[in-house]
């Protein structure tokens, strides 16, 4: 019995070992499940230079479910990857005191209920103010799509690939989501 115990826990420690070096293996230009997270203005600078998509995580800093995504789902290789490459990933507190100024308007933060919200959290948002939630905006800052509530690695995957190919220019989300293998090529 302990000699089975022992291979065991030898196999286990081989398929950790072996895990763990699989999800820390990095690029040069992306560390393992490390995202560059910008401010709104830090975003919206670089994207005058070099349009990208932009990724807005909108979450408060009392919410549960943003600090797992944080653990998880942010941490993921691929996710990372492909933020990297193809997005400009913004983290915005919707409970932030800082005033921002984007086209012409300045958006504030808002006393209000328990808490209060910051406009701009508020606008991207259509005033559903629940988190986590994601917001997907093309070059011009047009929203391509809201997606409320945690969201497991493959999730957000679909979610990205759905804007990166611009699927949403020749379908709707929910016929892409139906079958996302029957997209088709823009």
């Amino acid at each position: 019995m302990k000699v089975y115990r022992n291979l065991f826990l030898l196999a286990m420690t081989l398929f950790m070992a072996t895990a763990f070096s699989y999800t820390t293996e990095s690029t040069p230009d992306t560390k393992a499940g490390e995202i560059e997270w910008l401010t709104w203005e830090e975003a919206v600078k670089r994207n005058e230079t070099e349009p990208r998509k932009i990724f807005v995580d909108v979450y408060t800093e009392w919410c549960g479910w943003c600090k797992k995504m944080d653990k998880s789902t942010f941490l993921d290789l691929n996710v990372a990857k492909m933020m990297e490459g193809d997005f400009y990933a913004v983290k915005f507190d919707a409970e932030q005191k800082e005033d921002i100024v984007f086209q012409g308007n300045t958006f504030k933060f808002v006393k209000g209920g328990r808490r209060g919200a910051h406009q701009l959290a508020s606008a991207l948002l259509d005033g559903r103010l629940s988190f986590p939630s994601f917001v997907i905006l093309d070059e011009s800052f047009a929203r391509i799509m809201l997606s409320p509530g945690y969201k497991k690695p493959d999730q957000l995957l679909t979610e990205l690939t759905f804007a990166k190919e611009e699927q949403y220019k020749v379908m709707s989300w929910s016929e892409y989501k139906a079958n996302p293998k029957a997209a088709k090529k823009s």
